[in-house]
């Protein structure tokens, strides 16, 4: 049988990126840190510039979906009155415009009525959902299909 042997560059870069990872405990960098002295190696105190971009990517995405989170509470009937406030709160905060109030009805209406004109001109809409647009659009008053 074949002796496991560690490969040193493997170990160093592992113990490097634990120096440069946000969710390594201050101790175990410290650990890294000695481990790395001990083996003739130096550390760049500086996180490379793509590391950064990458950590910075990530938290904005994850902010991202935070607030959509948020803006999704406004609007669910099964949060309280109290948490879509707080959501508002961190809404505005972030400062989001963010419109509250539903559209009116005769404006969901208007938007009804182009989505059904636009399937009767979208090629990917089966003949069958085409003419139930058209019906629908007859039933509704609407004669101009362009």
């Amino acid at each position: 049988m074949s002796e496991h042997t560690k490969d040193t560059a493997r170990v160093v870069a592992g113990l490097k990126a634990a120096v440069h990872n946000p969710n390594v405990s201050e101790d175990a960098k410290e650990n890294a840190l000695k481990r790395l002295e001990e083996m003739g190696q130096s550390v760049d105190p500086i996180m490379p510039a793509q590391a950064k971009a990458t950590q910075s990517a990530a938290a904005e995405a994850h902010e991202k979906s935070v607030l959509r989170g948020y803006k999704a509470a406004t609007s669910n009937p099964n949060v309280s009155e109290e948490a879509k406030q707080h959501a508002r709160e961190v809404l505005e905060a972030a400062d989001i415009q963010h419109k509250l109030e539903s559209h009116s009805e005769e404006e969901h209406q208007h938007r009804v009525l182009a989505g059904y004109k636009a399937a009767i001109h979208n090629p990917n809409v089966s003949a069958a959902a085409k003419q139930h647009a058209r019906e629908y659009l007859a039933d509704s008053g609407v004669t101009d299909l362009e």
